[in-house]
């Protein structure tokens, strides 16, 4: 059986065997790629252990370690009421505030894991308090984490433009980038609606509940384990925007800081670390990964770059995208598929602004997966009592996306123009 036909016949009963029966999904994924790897592939155990994502494993911990240190010491209801309060404790407004500030923070250069990670826990924690659906919280962060992905100082837009610029390509990257911004608008409406959104407006205003320490008394100070927890994630967020640190390691040296110097308030937050979470994004990326280490991947690739029809065989480069990176890196994905494509755009065949318009809607809209690192932290940072649910949702959307947003895109950008 040739290797890519077996890769995803195994890939298909990972997603089978762990709907059908309670075991993680990540683990059954390391198993497989244990066996595939070892009996299909010739490989030794290192080789695939080297797949395992060490650094969306530090991220994970240290971003839900820190903020669940933040919930106990009431940090994070802090936050979340001073944030509604600036909106005129209108609740319809708190996902389009999360979504525009997630496009701003990414559109000005910050990696979209930085983003997501510092987002995702603040946005969860208003969904949990004022009853809206989590997954109208975790998308409209996701969306708007995207839709500000690919400005012209972008890191996303920065690959892609690398990778044309190399051969001999070149595109309009403010039309990308307003391209790319309405689409995540829309596919964040439509989000909205799907999740009850537009229930919100009922809703109305809502009152602040932070309560004072007796009747009549004045609203209680900050604590100083509250104030120390503001600054730490300020500092957060600038070492992350401002000098390029890595989050995860960051905010473990935070969530340290305040284990010592507050261990009262901190000593229980690490149970809540999501490590079912960290096992089954871990398990799906190590597969992933050693398929592309053995080159299932650029096969895949190379067998649609040679068919004759190029609207076919860009339809066909999206889907391939979209399903890869709905598992694993959108950076590898753009590096490796926009070579592809670059025989077409320098005949003409296709056109230059459409095909990477596409690729880059096709590549990032299924970063929704919980098998990427912004779903993942959705996931994580969801109230223990939602998780599952939300884990399956964000799953059945991520999943969707990897077909819809696809074949929307090549519907808007390619085939619209050529028809034209």
């Amino acid at each position: 059986m040739p290797a890519e036909l077996l890769s995803v016949l195994v890939l298909v009963a990972v997603f089978a065997l762990a709907m059908w029966r309670p075991v993680n999904m990540g683990a059954v994924a390391l198993v497989a790629a244990f066996v595939l790897g070892t009996a299909y592939f010739g490989l030794d155990t290192g080789d695939i252990a080297k797949g395992f994502p060490g650094s969306l494993l530090v991220t994970l911990v240290g971003v839900t370690w820190l903020f669940a240190i933040a919930k106990h010491n009431g940090t994070v209801d802090r936050i979340v009421a001073r944030s509604v309060q600036a909106v005129g404790g209108r609740v319809v407004l708190i996902p389009w505030v999360l979504f525009l500030l997630a496009a701003v923070i990414t559109g000005s250069g910050a990696v979209s894991a930085a983003t997501n990670a510092i987002l995702a826990p603040v946005g969860l924690a208003f969904a949990q308090r004022y009853r809206i659906h989590p997954m109208l919280v975790g998308l409209s962060i996701l969306n708007g984490t995207n839709a500000g992905g690919f400005s012209p100082i972008s890191v996303y837009f920065s690959i892609v433009d690398g990778v044309l610029a190399r051969s001999g390509v070149h595109v309009d990257a403010g039309a990308v980038f307003l391209a790319t911004f309405l689409f995540n608008l829309v596919l964040n409406l439509a989000a909205f609606t799907i999740f009850g959104g537009w229930k919100l407006f009922g809703r109305g205003r809502v009152q602040l509940d932070e309560p004072a320490e007796a009747p009549g008394a004045a609203r209680p100070r900050w604590a100083g384990a509250q104030i120390l927890t503001v600054v730490l994630l300020v500092l957060l967020v600038v070492g992350a925007l401002g000098f390029d640190l890595d989050v995860g390691f960051s905010a473990l040296a935070a969530a340290v800081i305040l284990t010592v110097v507050f261990p009262e308030q901190s000593k229980n937050a690490a149970s809540e670390i999501g490590w079912s979470v960290v096992l089954l994004i871990g398990g799906i990326v190590t597969y992933v990964t050693m398929l592309q280490n053995v080159g299932v991947v650029d096969s895949l690739g190379g067998s649609i770059a040679g068919i004759s029809q190029p609207l076919l065989a860009a339809l066909l480069i999206l889907l391939v995208g979209g399903l890869v990176s709905a598992f694993a890196s959108t950076n590898a994905m753009f590096g490796a598929l926009v070579p592809l494509a670059v025989p077409f755009m320098a005949s003409g065949d296709i056109g230059v602004f459409g095909f990477v318009a596409a690729l880059c809607v096709a590549a990032s809209a299924v970063d929704s997966s919980p098998f990427s690192t912004g779903g993942a932290l959705v996931v994580a940072n969801t109230e223990e009592a939602e998780r599952t649910k939300t884990f399956r949702s964000l799953m059945a959307w991520g999943m969707s996306m990897i077909g819809v947003a696809p074949l929307a895109a090549w519907l808007v950008f390619l085939v619209g123009p050529s028809l034209g």
